[in-house]
């Protein structure tokens, strides 16, 4: 299984477990995430929830070749699914990262309420390396978190950041050894499942209320602008850099 489930007291963790392909995400793996927070959200024994990657990896983001075989077309593609459960999720979500988290790997920490993160772990988000926009409402939700500056660089430039700048910009909570990170994320997890749950739920719902229709409209807006950016010469140029494991030359592009 590429996604596993697991329940423990009240918290249901959700782990990348792909980790020959480090835990590069396809659409079924979107499906399976989608279906579980959706199951989750209704499920009165489902207090929080845990997302964490597998041994020294989160996840490498976007399964290039599934993604190019299958790109996401309509609101009902598997990813978008995925983005509309985990954002508008009523309970707490937490997250553990260790190793790479790129792309998706990186946005849909924005989209937590807590995130740990190992002295190993590494962020990037390379959209534009790979002639494409943000997604997951991180163009409007990274600035706003980190300020403008800061995101526009991490936007632009693609460049790979390491935790304790992501907790300098306000996107992990708390650094913590690769050894202890994931039980850490645990436990706070599962004190979270311990409170009441109808508090958590009016409280999570009180800080995002205001956002909610922003980050719904920005997820659409970016959605057209990559599907578009998807089938350009430049997004083409830059997969088949990848899979030809050469730098891309986008200077032959206006």
């Amino acid at each position: 299984m590429d996604i596993l489930i697991e329940h423990t007291e009240g918290v249901m963790a959700i782990a990348f477990n792909r980790p020959d392909k480090k835990n590069a995400i396809t659409a079924a793996m979107y499906q399976t995430m989608a279906d579980a927070l959706a199951a989750a959200q209704d499920d009165h024994q489902v207090r929080a929830v845990l997302i964490r990657g597998s041994v020294g990896i989160f996840s490498a983001g976007n399964d290039l070749e599934d993604f190019m075989k299958a790109p996401p077309k309509g609101e009902d593609a598997p990813v978008f699914q995925f983005l509309r459960r985990i954002s508008g999720f009523g309970k707490p979500v937490v997250a553990s990262v260790a190793g790479a988290a790129i792309g998706i790997g990186t946005t849909l920490l924005l989209h937590c309420d807590l995130v740990y993160a190992a002295e190993t772990a590494t962020f990037s988000l390379p959209f534009a390396q790979l002639g494409l926009c943000p997604e997951a409402a991180s163009s409007l939700l990274l600035p706003r978190i980190a300020g403008y500056q800061l995101a526009a660089e991490k936007l632009l430039l693609g460049e790979a950041f390491d935790a304790k700048e992501a907790q300098r910009m306000g996107i992990v909570n708390r650094v913590l050894s690769a050894a202890e990170v994931d039980a850490f994320a645990l436990a706070q997890a599962a004190k979270l499942a311990a409170l009441p749950a109808s508090s958590l739920r009016v409280t999570k719902s009180l800080m995002k209320h205001a956002h909610e229709r922003e980050i719904a409209v920005q997820m659409t807006d970016e959605a057209v602008h990559f599907g578009k950016m998807l089938l350009a010469p430049e997004a083409r140029e830059a997969f088949k850099a990848f899979f030809e494991k050469r730098k891309p030359d986008f200077k032959q592009f206006d």
